[in-house]
């Protein structure tokens, strides 16, 4: 009887352990299925795509060399940077539709072509970002380099971060490294080496050819992303932006405000025209303190949005066509007629 006791126990042992090890593998194979799955999902669902290379590509009406392989593999390079960053580029492409309506006439009244505002684009976003040498602004201009071209800089006004007038001193510049290179090519690498540093560059490589020249790390790729922006903001679907006019940042239809006298509080001087502090230093960044002495008695033009702040945003989708001057003086305002100036206007 013991015996058989004993024959039953490992029977039932035997099958137990039989069961185990059926569902332990039967776990096994629906783990590797469900990853055979995933992975295929995976495969099905995400791409990323090498890109073709444009054959006619042109910078100022200056054409790009395409079929030398190592221009072509410098483009390829960032045409696939621009294309993957894809918050990044939006982002530009975005700020270019609110900005390059005040940029784009400056350009050309100065005789300056239209592509060297995709320049000011990959230089500093649009946006007023300061490089650790100091260089500020769109155009990311040094102080030295402001006041020759006539920009103010002192602690109570810079004026690289006005966008018109620093566009103007990028103006001069271009101008002058045009008459210098006689081509718009090496005028904007000049503007990231230097006129000075090209010229050696030429004088040592015997070539003066942008895209012969051997230079450094930076200036070598300058063109490039140039090129590479422009193509990809020129024609988004392509390399897969889809991006409707009304994500686009719309431009700031505004009212200036003519001031020649001091200004005690910025915040007090806001609010008399119906917006706050933070709204006037976003449109006048070239107002770095809290207060504007002016003891030169020197005229400003102040920016205001047109739109009220409740609704700012849903006005600013309106088409605008002119912007309104206002003279204010020590003793009172005085409303001047409505100006065709140069205020942003929408596409």
């Amino acid at each position: 009887m013991l015996i058989k006791l004993k024959k039953y126990s490992l029977a039932i042992f035997g099958l137990i352990l039989l069961i185990g090890a059926v569902k332990l593998f039967s776990f096994s194979g629906y783990q590797e299925s469900d990853d055979d799955a995933y992975l295929k999902y995976f495969h099905q669902n995400y791409k990323i795509f090498s890109l073709n290379i444009p054959e006619n590509l042109n910078f100022s009406n200056e054409k790009v060399p395409i079929h030398d392989f190592d221009v072509r593999e410098r483009l390829d390079r960032e045409l696939l940077i621009n294309t993957y960053w894809q918050s990044q580029t939006l982002l530009l492409h975005k700020r270019a539709n609110r900005w390059f309506p005040m940029i784009e006439p400056i350009l050309k009244r100065n005789g300056i072509p239209d592509d060297f505002k995709y320049l000011a684009l990959i230089e500093s976003g649009l946006t007023n970002v300061v490089s650790p040498a100091g260089a500020t602004g769109f155009w990311q201009i040094l102080e030295p380099t402001a006041k020759s071209y006539g920009l103010e800089v002192s602690e109570e006004v810079d004026e690289r971060y006005n966008v018109e007038k620093s566009t103007e001193a990028a103006c001069k510049y271009l101008k002058e490294a045009y008459k210098e290179f006689g081509n718009w090519t090496l005028a904007a690498a000049s503007y990231n080496m230097g006129i000075s540093g090209i010229t050696r560059q030429i004088a040592r490589q015997k070539v003066k050819n942008y895209y012969d020249l051997l230079l450094n790390e930076e200036t070598a790729r300058y063109l490039f992303r140039i090129l590479s922006i422009k193509e990809i903001i020129t024609n988004p679907k392509n390399y897969g932006f889809h991006i409707r006019k009304k994500d686009l940042y719309p431009p700031i239809p505004v009212t200036y405000v003519s001031i020649d006298s001091s200004i005690s509080d910025l915040a007090d001087f806001a609010l008399e025209q119906n917006v706050n502090y933070k709204l006037l230093k976003l449109l006048n960044p070239w107002l770095r303190q809290s207060n504007l002495s002016n003891k030169e008695k020197k005229k400003y033009r102040i920016a205001f949005p047109r739109a009220s702040n409740q609704n700012i945003y849903e006005k600013l989708l309106i088409d605008s066509e002119s912007s309104e001057d206002i003279t204010v003086s020590s003793d009172s305002l005085t409303r001047i007629d409505s100006l065709n100036t140069n205020a942003l206007k929408n596409q």
